[in-house]
């Protein structure tokens, strides 16, 4: 294989891995009182802390903002109306949470 070639591929391969360390990940649940609880992190073990959160009506309008506390977490008051949940990871990595998928 040209060198130049191996150095390229090897160097897309690495991006790819640090790429790949830092995939967010959120998940909610009903705490069984009129509120949501949502845990956040990344799969290379950071924190969530000051990640931004919104919360959106069907028709994409922002219901409730707020950001993940020191724990890592972000609780809100279960909207009234069908909603889902965006966990804002970075650099276009948003994971969005269906309302209906959350469960007590």
């Amino acid at each position: 294989m040209n060198p130049k070639l191996a150095a390229l591929v090897f160097s897309w391969v690495g991006l790819a891995g640090l790429a790949y360390a830092h995939n967010p990940i959120c998940d909610c649940y009903d705490n069984g009182d009129n509120t949501i609880t949502c845990e956040g992190g990344f799969s290379d073990g950071g924190t969530a802390v000051g990640v931004p959160m919104r919360v959106l009506d069907g028709a994409g309008k922002v219901l409730i903002e707020g950001v993940m506390s020191d724990r890592s977490d972000f609780t809100f008051t279960k909207p009234e109306v069908d909603y889902r949940v965006e966990f804002e990871g970075g650099e276009g990595h948003i994971v969005q949470i269906d309302g209906r998928d959350i469960e007590e």
